[in-house]
């Protein structure tokens, strides 16, 4: 079967190829300027005290930071009535480890936090194989704060404030779009809860004993942190998805 994609001579793949390079050069400098921009933002002094839940017992925002002066900490989706985490946030998290160490050792702590009790946390972490850090926000304000959590009220109102818009949004539609219903079944859940947490990335620092809130991304704003994705952008064929297709690393069938 001959391929419907364009080919031609090693020639003139290298013409293309030095035209995208530019152009990949041009990204990659656009790229570090807005890295000096998220490092140049104002920080906000986090004055309210939050507890969290931990393997090490209760722990405050300072605890987290593990002796470090700054703290990445992933807003995992997994709520308090989740059976298990997010299928997408544990693909994301299936490269926390690898990094989390380099992380360390340049000043970094990561943590991945979430609204589950932090039994199920430890219970859904051993299943996966993970050793990262991650903290429970059970009976805290931490991820309504920080706009990762929303009440039953708040869907209902159409007052959702996430990603930096206020409103009604994709994840709250009735009837739920097919991805969120489908991965809501997979944590034993309904697509209306399952759509009160939501992913996201804080950035914390913390100096003289002061904790404050530098950056937080949300939606697409986290696809460089998506491991698999950065890949695949680079694969001949792209993502070349039509649908939900990722599923929890120990969900795919052994091939």
């Amino acid at each position: 079967m001959t391929t419907t994609h364009a080919t031609g001579t090693r020639e003139q793949w290298l013409d293309a190829r030095l035209d995208l390079l530019n152009a990949e050069k041009e990204f990659t400098r656009r790229g570090d300027e807005l890295a000096r921009r998220r490092q140049a933002l104002p920080w906000v002094r986090v004055d309210k005290s939050y507890r969290f839940e931990t393997g090490q017992g209760s722990a405050s925002l300072a605890d987290l930071f593990r002796g470090r002066s700054q703290l990445l900490v992933y807003h995992f989706m997994f709520g308090p009535d989740y059976k298990a985490g997010c299928p997408s946030c544990s693909s994301i998290a299936d490269g926390f480890d690898g990094f989390a160490i380099h992380l360390a050792h340049h000043d970094v702590s990561l943590t991945a936090v979430s609204r589950a009790p932090y039994a199920k946390l430890r219970d859904y972490q051993r299943r996966m194989g993970w050793t990262f850090p991650w903290a429970s926000s059970a009976g805290s304000d931490f991820n309504f704060d920080f706009n990762i959590s929303f009440t039953e009220e708040q869907q209902r109102e159409g007052t959702v404030d996430y990603n930096y818009q206020r409103g009604r949004h994709a994840m709250d539609a009735v009837p739920a779009p097919e991805p969120v219903a489908q991965f809501a079944a997979t944590c034993g859940t309904d697509a209306s809860t399952y759509a009160r947490d939501r992913p996201g990335l804080s950035a914390f620092v913390i100096e003289d004993g002061v904790v404050y809130h530098t950056y937080s991304a949300y939606a697409r704003g986290l696809d460089g942190l998506w491991g698999m994705y950065q890949w695949l952008d680079r694969a001949p064929k792209g993502r070349n998805e039509t649908g939900v297709w990722w599923r929890r690393h120990d969900e795919y069938e052994l091939g």
